[in-house]
């Protein structure tokens, strides 16, 4: 075995994994919790917006 023959597994091995993982991020069983995932950012806004209503509310 030498060299050339290492590099040409950890390719094959590397492929794999990157296929696997493709398969793995648009299966359509992950979809709810990247769905849920992607409206993060915009938590803190809808968040600081009731806070907001409150406060004027309150005044």
């Amino acid at each position: 075995m030498d060299i050339n023959d290492l590099r040409g597994i950890s390719t094959a091995f590397l492929m794999f994994t990157f296929i696997g993982m493709c398969f793995w991020a648009y299966s359509g069983k992950r979809k709810k919790a990247f769905d849920e995932a992607a409206e993060l950012p915009f938590a803190d806004e809808e968040l600081n917006q009731r806070t907001m209503q409150e406060e004027a509310r309150n005044d």
